[in-house]
């Protein structure tokens, strides 16, 4: 039995406003057969607390605490590394309310920045780009708050992610940035353990992106599994070097992983 487990949410738990069939059941086996449970997202536009009550408002069983995503992961990182600089912000207004929250020191003016952030935002404009060339000199750390550049949308649909307008930013700058923070980052696999309470090689994660969900949990040592709800297809498996232990149709299927133990 793995004492904690990871669990994705786009693509894995739900697309949209509609869950995964069969994912609340698949959720339920996991939390009977594991000590601490995770939910992690890498969608930066809410953090934790906002995923604990939109699971349950889609009738999962969750607990205060049990989630977090690359805001949290990043508000973390910059707390920690960047306490005293100003951030300037390529990136949705949501990503900005939950920094500001956390106490991130963000500015509107891109000529005072000591860190340049970019993230997911659904009006990406020219203007971003010349804000983010305005912002960037050899003095200033690059960040991203999330390598997705798609996400899995209503219906399964892919959707331009984090990742896409990082690497927008990154080719203007002509620079690859410091860090990015979501999965499958170190960052972000000491956030999850921290969270969770045990060491890695006793965690099972669970996730629809062979770059994010399955290669964080090979980085760590932990066990994985695929689900081919969401981002990932058969035929992309076969061309990946990131090989998980299972693979799943989605997570309604866990029950099978679950009788290997």
């Amino acid at each position: 039995m793995s004492r904690g487990v990871i669990v994705d949410l786009d693509g894995t738990v739900y697309h949209g406003d509609d869950l995964v069939p069969g994912a609340p059941a698949g959720i339920d086996s996991l939390r009977a057969a594991s000590e601490s449970l995770l939910f992690f997202s890498n969608n930066p536009t809410r953090n934790g607390a906002a995923y604990v009550d939109r699971l349950a408002d889609l009738g999962v069983t969750v607990r205060p605490g049990e989630a977090c995503s690359a805001a949290d992961v990043t508000a973390e990182y910059l707390r920690a590394r960047h306490a005293d600089d100003a951030v300037f912000l390529v990136g949705a207004d949501r990503i900005a309310e939950i920094l500001d929250t956390e106490g991130v020191a963000l500015t509107d003016d891109p000529e005072r920045a000591d860190v340049l952030l970019a993230g997911w935002s659904p009006e990406f404009h020219y203007d971003d780009m010349v804000d983010a060339l305005r912002a960037y000199d050899e003095t200033v750390t690059f960040l991203g708050t999330d390598p997705d550049r798609t996400f899995p949308g209503q219906n399964g649909l892919p959707t331009p992610g984090s990742g896409a307008i990082v690497n927008a930013v990154a080719g203007v700058l002509e620079a690859e940035p410091d860090q990015i923070l979501g999965k499958p980052s170190r960052r972000a696999i000491q956030a999850a353990l921290d969270r969770l309470g045990v060491p890695a090689s006793d965690c099972l994660v669970i996730g629809d992106r062979l770059s994010t969900d399955v290669a964080m949990g090979e980085r760590a040592g932990m066990e994985t599994a695929l689900v081919l709800s969401g981002a990932t297809t058969r035929e992309d498996l076969a061309d990946s070097d990131v090989r998980p232990d299972h693979v799943l149709d989605s997570i309604a299927e866990v029950d099978s992983v679950l009788s290997e133990r």
